[in-house]
């Protein structure tokens, strides 16, 4: 995929003064310079006819979202609902422009069963949607694609072929969703999201549960080894996904795995920590004081320094929001080192070392923020110097 980066387009010179300017470890007063779509200067003159007045409020820059199932829902809204890809591709960047985020890794479900509403042909669909959108410039942000493997489904190293070709895939996490283990150890909340969900009788629900972890038996462990040395291969950033135990990490670790997505006890996210790994959590998990789950609060992690990364995952405005959040109600973590969880951090980890600090050099991607009633507000959004929101 060649990826346009907007060169005949960025504007030459973006000045913002007057600004509350968020480094990666301090806040300081003053302007910033993009030229040619990178930081040219921090903090210089005040007085340049041409500079835009941020009249004090923040500037931070553009978040990197790696975990987002966000797009899924705007291609199928309703069960059995189709949008158009390349409609739903622009919605779903829309929202997640305009919620400061100017790196997204648009994660596509791979590994599918039989209650599923969307196949492989779908994640396709919406891969070629996006990889139009990028090559025609119709994107206000930066699109990369991030595979959510459903390991204990049959078909799912099948699904993940039909990305080997792709080299806009720059994450894949290994995930099982079936009862008893991980996100779902405690079985009343796996009936309380699925039973409730399809309107399952308790029978039809103990038939549903065995079916899963029959499923899970027969095809996690292969999926895991194939689709881990795939990633290895071809240089894909490898992620765990709801880690629970000290088996768990050792097996990601085991499986070169760089990041842990949303592990779901104490333990298993110090571990995780302490083996290397990118420690993951949701921001809506932060927003809502828990885990809708009834898992380890992502609070609780910061709060013991075991929070890397965080991600909007279902929904987008939830980066900003948790990020100004756990800056203003954990004393041991500063508003710039919680701007790093949204943005120099999971750039990092990915590999992206041209994005998610403002420092010189860097890419121009910037944020305008306000904050009224301890909700942060995007005024404005920049990609490459170039205002996109």
């Amino acid at each position: 995929m060649r990826r346009t980066t907007r060169t005949q387009e960025k504007m030459s010179e973006l000045i913002l003064k007057n600004a509350r300017i968020v480094l990666k470890d301090e806040i300081v007063h003053g302007t910033v310079v993009v030229r040619a779509g990178r930081i040219a200067d921090i903090g210089g003159s005040t007085s340049l006819p041409s500079a835009e007045d941020m009249e004090g409020d923040y500037v931070i820059p553009g978040l990197v979202e790696l975990h987002t199932d966000h797009l899924e829902g705007h291609y199928a809204p309703r069960p059995k609902v189709r949008w158009n890809p390349f409609a739903a591709v622009l919605a779903h960047d829309a929202q997640i422009c305009s919620s400061g985020i100017t790196t997204v890794f648009d994660a596509l479900r791979i590994g599918m069963d039989e209650d599923a509403d969307l196949s492989a042909r779908d994640m396709r669909k919406l891969a070629d949607a996006i990889d139009d959108g990028c090559r025609n410039d119709r994107l206000r942000a930066d699109h990369f694609l991030h595979l959510r493997c459903e390991v204990s489904a049959a078909d799912c190293f099948d699904g993940f072929q039909v990305f080997e070709s792709d080299d806009s895939v720059r994450l894949a996490s290994l995930m099982d969703h079936s009862p008893g283990q991980r996100q779902f150890r405690n079985i009343e909340a796996y009936s309380t999201y699925y039973q409730g969900k399809l309107k399952m009788s308790d029978e039809d629900f103990k038939a549903f549960c065995a079916k899963r972890i029959a499923d899970s038996e027969a095809n996690s462990d292969r999926n895991r080894q194939a689709i881990s040395e795939a990633c290895k291969d071809r240089g894909i950033v490898l992620a765990s996904h709801d880690d629970a135990t000290l088996e768990h990490v050792d097996e990601a670790v085991a499986q070169g795995i760089e990041v842990a997505e949303f592990p779901t006890t104490f333990e298993a996210a110090k571990a995780s920590k302490e083996a290397g790994l990118a420690v993951l959590m949701g921001a809506p998990n932060v927003v809502r004081g828990g885990s809708h789950s009834g898992n380890i609060a992502a609070q609780e992690l910061a709060e013991n320094g075991l929070l890397d990364i965080l991600s909007s995952d279902y929904i987008p405005f939830s980066l900003i929001q948790s990020a100004f959040g756990l800056g203003e109600r954990v004393d041991s973590i500063s508003l710039p080192e919680a701007i790093c969880m949204v943005s120099k951090n999971p750039a990092e980890s990915c590999g992206l070392d041209d994005r998610g600090e403002i420092a010189i050099g860097k890419r121009g991607d910037l944020v305008c923020v306000s904050v009224d009633h301890h909700v942060p507000i995007v005024r404005t959004v920049w990609r490459e110097g170039r205002r996109v929101a």
